[in-house]
């Protein structure tokens, strides 16, 4: 079984590195500080790279084993959706440039880029390839990312039975938790002040259910509801784009006195204001969600502060109510608003010290380090990758 320790691995991510962070880039932090050579592969870039061949290698400032790849291809990025064959053909000589410039021969490629921008067949030579689709699969294009690779993993079971036609290992493997949101120190409440609801992630995502947010919102005047995350365009690496619709729904969380937008602010610091709520509310719309209301990355951050949960259904926890309090409807919301009042009359009850002790275990056992130690338990063990992963 290959280790993952002490490898030269790069991570292919279809979101850029920024300051809100996503699983593809907790693992990248997580395998650097195991001791691996990590490599980041940005998404191609928009902007000019200083650097002859469009291809630049920058050290972070995170772990001084992590290193960030920024591209721009010279060739139009359309051409992947009106002549694939020759977009693939011209992105393997770009990928060419890009292995030259990593002083290392790749030992892993760990892939989450479900656009198929980069088949698995551009790293040849690479041992073993991980893909790592995160995200719910929404056509072929996605599907055909995973050929070429030797193992799957994924958050959920539903994303992992799309790729049942591979002919490889698959396994599910919860979201992770970075350690920093662990043991952050308790901060007194005053027990006069204002309930405080949380809500973190990109506020510019087409698939938040506005529309129950805002009646949410507008039912509880009593409570304080904070939002982390990018509301404009500049402050977003992960996508999303404003528009009409986003614009509407800012103005109108700008606009009430009960609500608060903090914009993108540190891990650090999102940890440690996350502990200070009382109660989370996740809100999608499972018709236009990109996880399908499978699963979200956010819950094992929020579970490990121990307080209570009010979501849209999430069928990874459907067997799990104490961790995650969820509407029964798959297909709508009609019950949030009244199901989050529910749980505020009952908030102390809720968030008992045994419940509160419960969610926190459930996340301190999801921490990446674990994930990586179950990860690297399933690794195929193949004779020729033993053979061609040697030590860095």
């Amino acid at each position: 079984m290959p280790s993952l320790d002490n490898r030269v691995i790069l991570i292919v991510s279809p979101q850029a590195w920024g300051k809100m962070l996503l699983s593809k880039h907790h693992y990248a932090i997580e395998l650097a500080e195991r001791g691996n050579v990590v490599y980041f592969l940005n998404p191609p870039s928009n902007t000019k790279i200083d650097s002859k061949d469009g291809v630049e290698i920058l050290p972070s400032k995170i772990a001084d084993s992590l290193f960030f790849i920024n591209h721009k291809p010279w060739f139009a990025q359309r051409l992947k959706f009106h002549a694939l064959p020759l977009f693939h053909a011209l992105m393997r000589a770009h990928v060419k440039k890009i292995l030259k410039k990593i002083p290392h021969p790749l030992e892993i490629v760990w892939s989450f880029d479900l656009g198929n921008y980069y088949p698995f067949s551009l790293f040849g030579k690479a041992p073993l390839k991980i893909f790592h689709p995160v995200d719910e699969p929404q056509n072929t294009t996605a599907i055909r990312s995973a050929a070429g690779c030797d193992i799957i993993f994924s958050v959920t079971r539903e994303i992992v039975e799309k790729y049942h036609d591979f002919s490889v290992p698959r396994f599910v493997i919860n979201h992770g938790v970075s350690a920093k949101f662990l043991d952050v120190p308790s901060i007194g409440h005053d027990v006069h002040a204002m309930k405080r609801v949380g809500f973190s992630g990109n506020l510019l995502r087409n698939d938040i259910d506005r529309e129950t947010v805002k009646t949410i919102v507008e039912q509880n005047p009593q409570l304080y509801f904070e939002f982390f995350g990018s509301y404009t365009d500049a402050q977003s690496n992960i996508g999303g784009a404003q528009h009409a619709e986003s614009d509407a729904f800012i103005a109108f969380l700008q606009e009430k006195d009960n609500v608060r937008l903090h914009g993108v602010v540190g891990e650090s610091q999102l940890a440690e204001n996350l502990h200070q709520m009382d109660i989370f509310l996740i809100c999608y719309d499972i018709e236009k969600d990109q996880s399908k209301g499978t699963n979200y990355h956010k819950i094992i951050e929020y579970l490990s502060t121990g307080k209570v949960i009010v979501s849209n259904n999430v069928t990874a926890y459907k067997d799990h109510p104490q961790l995650v309090t969820m509407t029964r409807e798959r297909n709508n919301n009609m019950e949030l608003p009244e199901l989050f009042k529910r749980v505020v009359a009952g908030l102390e009850e809720y968030n008992n010290p045994e419940m509160q002790a419960l969610r926190k275990s459930f996340a301190r056992d999801n921490t990446y380090q674990k994930q990586i130690d179950r990860i690297e338990a399933r690794l195929p063990e193949k004779k020729k990758l033993e053979a061609e992963i040697q030590p860095a």
